[in-house]
């Protein structure tokens, strides 16, 4: 595989539903779309799902846009490999900017697998024909509201839901979606909303009595430490997430105990390799994961079925259907879950059809390593 063009899409999609996590509340999402086309005019598709503001962590939109452009376009345009892990070694100076690395690291894969006539999944070593979907739920202006979301994931057949919780926002709702259904695979996460305390501490004390699956991501990024003590204390297994985007987070995760869980988000980690990479070591120290999501298009929601089709996947992941946050989505067909469960595409690559004539038309931005064009247009979502 030679490289010879590489385009960037800004595209802005509004959600049906409002979401709301510890930090803010967003009503529509902003990620940047990669295609990657070889000396033999085939295109492989990325998405760079960062988010837009600075408070999952420091990368955003904006900044991921400046890296692409800057540093990472030029370092993969006229590269050439036999595998994708050759392709991703042309950004291995690059430090940080996993999100960016990420859109370019599955646009690498995609072009990859369809080169050779296979789908994503066998391509990463995935051994299933279908995942299990979970949904995550934001915070709710009511505990009544949040009931009511909770009811229409489940007449939807989605096993699984995850609450955002933060300070102020925790046992009630939680213990009032645990009364409502006893037997519901139910977990929490924080984002790293909480202080290592007192007050915290009984927090967790009291949803360790709620039969959760997980608390996910109780403490800040670099607080190892402080979750594996919270680990030490607690009956319900931690699961991290932010704090864990280097195959040295893991190993230190491991290591120390901080969690027994892993939620591998392939945009936080980097890419398809690196997440192919900690699963293994995962899997090897009987460590179970599960695939988060940034509410990605269906590019990046494609990708996240595949990787959830290696065998270490034991959870329910964030692969529920597009039609969940989306009126439309930008492949064809959409990701679809039925009874909570997504089939595994077994055709080229992602396995779907990247609507190109409807991102080329819509994107605010677009950037043509072939041209030096850009396009920028202003467009705004809350």
């Amino acid at each position: 595989m030679k490289i010879d063009r590489i385009r960037l899409f800004t595209l802005r999609q509004p959600l049906r539903h409002s979401f709301e996590t510890s930090s803010h509340r967003k009503s529509g999402i902003e990620h940047i779309l990669v295609e990657v086309t070889d000396a033999d005019g085939r295109t492989g598709w990325g998405e760079i799902a960062s988010p837009s503001d600075p408070y999952f962590g420091a990368e955003t939109t904006v900044t991921a846009w400046e890296i692409a452009t800057r540093y990472l376009v030029p370092a993969l345009l006229g590269a050439t490999g036999d595998d994708p892990a050759d392709l991703e070694s042309t950004w291995s100076r690059v430090r940080g900017h996993e999100f960016a690395k990420a859109g370019f690291s599955g646009a690498v894969w995609d072009l990859y697998a369809r080169t050779h006539g296979m789908a994503l999944a066998a391509a990463l070593g995935g051994t299933r024909d279908e995942v299990v979907a979970g949904v995550s739920l934001g915070i709710e202006p009511s505990i009544d509201e949040l009931l009511a979301q909770v009811e229409l994931q489940r007449a939807a057949g989605y096993p699984r839901v995850k609450l955002k919780i933060a300070p102020g926002w925790d046992v009630e709702p939680v213990r009032a979606v645990r009364a409502a259904h006893p037997d519901l695979d139910l977990h929490v996460d924080a984002n790293g909303a909480y202080p290592d305390d007192d007050e915290a501490a009984a927090v967790f004390a009291r949803l360790d009595r709620e039969g959760l699956t997980m608390i996910e991501q109780p403490f800040g990024p670099r607080e190892l430490v402080a979750h594996a003590e919270l680990q030490a204390r607690l009956d319900t297994d931690v699961c991290l997430d932010e704090s864990v985007v280097a195959l040295g987070d893991l190993r230190a995760m491991i290591r120390l105990g901080a969690g027994r869980i892993l939620n591998i988000k392939v945009s936080r980690m980097g890419g398809l390799g690196v997440a192919r990479a900690a699963h293994d070591i995962a899997l090897d120290a009987g460590l179970p994961v599960w695939c988060g999501g940034m509410h990605e298009f269906g590019v990046g929601r494609a990708a996240n079925v595949a990787v959830s089709s290696l065998p270490g996947f034991l959870l329910p992941s964030d692969v529920s259907g597009s039609d969940k946050y989306y009126e439309s989505d930008i492949i064809e067909p959409p990701v679809t879950a039925q009874a909570g469960r997504v089939r595994v595409p077994t055709g080229p690559g992602l396995g779907h059809e990247v609507q190109v004539a409807r991102i080329e038309r819509d994107a605010a931005r677009v950037y043509d390593s072939a041209a030096s064009d850009v396009r920028d247009t202003a467009l705004t979502l809350g």
